[in-house]
Formats: structure tokens, sequence, C-alpha cells
């Protein structure tokens, strides 16, 4: 018996159960980036962390720059109640997205976390936008 087998699999159930609220916790950069090249984005897409200057470089297209230390009601009353926030940070290395999700949750906004961040969309090769504003696309390396 390998490693692998040697704690038996989950039943069928248990492993819907934790899928599904996996997937409702999180999605890939590969679905943010479909959604926005078919122009489905129903979400709002959060880039939060760095500084501006640091944004203004490299972004995920369409992301806005709210950086989870400024995530509060105010800010984001500007939003409806039912706006669902797409959270993204670094990559793998950072807790950022984690901590906007939570700092939304708090505040009773549905909120999912992009795993992989910057570094996942890279890896992915999808293009990354730059300037000041939420989707100047360009390609960025």
């Amino acid at each position: 018996m390998s490693y692998v087998t040697e704690t038996p699999a989950a039943s069928a159930q248990i492993a819907i159960e934790h899928f599904s609220r996996l997937l409702s916790l999180e999605t890939d950069c590969a679905d943010v980036a479909a959604a926005l090249k078919t122009g489905e984005q129903d979400f709002v897409l959060l880039h939060v962390v760095g500084t501006p200057a640091a944004y203004e470089r490299r972004h995920v297209p369409g992301a806005i720059h709210l950086p989870h230390r400024e995530i509060s009601a105010e800010r984001m009353a500007k939003w409806p109640d039912d706006t669902l926030f797409i959270a993204y940070c670094a990559g793998p290395h950072c807790n950022g997205a984690d901590q906007a999700a939570l700092k939304l949750a708090r505040l009773g906004r549905p909120v999912k976390i992009m795993i992989g961040g910057i570094t996942g969309w890279a890896d992915e090769e999808l293009p990354f936008a730059s300037g000041p504003e939420a989707g100047a696309l360009k390609k960025v390396a």
C-alpha cells in the first residue's frame, strides 16, 4: 500500500461538499481571463497589495487597486451589496488576497480569491495591463 492510498479517499458526497465549498471561495487565473476575454465580467477584480507605482507597472486587466488595508465599509459603499469581489495579490507567497477576502466577508460582501495572483497570471502567460487606470491593456513583461 502506498502513502497515497494508505488513507482512503473520501466518499463522493464528502468530495462534492468539499470541492463545492472550495470553489465557492476561490477562482483561478484562467477563469478570470476567460470572463475578461468574453466580456462576461460579472465581478469586481481587486488588486489588493502593493504601491500605486507597482500597480501602474503591472496589474491584471480591469483590476482596481484597493490595498486590503484600505478596505472599509465606506470604500465599498460605491458598489451594490450583492457585488462579487475577486481579490488577488502577488502570488502564493502573499496572503493579501486572504486578508482582503476576510475584510470583505466581515462587511457582508460576496468574495472569492484568485489563486495564484500575479505569479499565476504570469505563469499562464496572460497579458498584463499597465497605467494608473483599471483596464489599460498592454502586454507587459
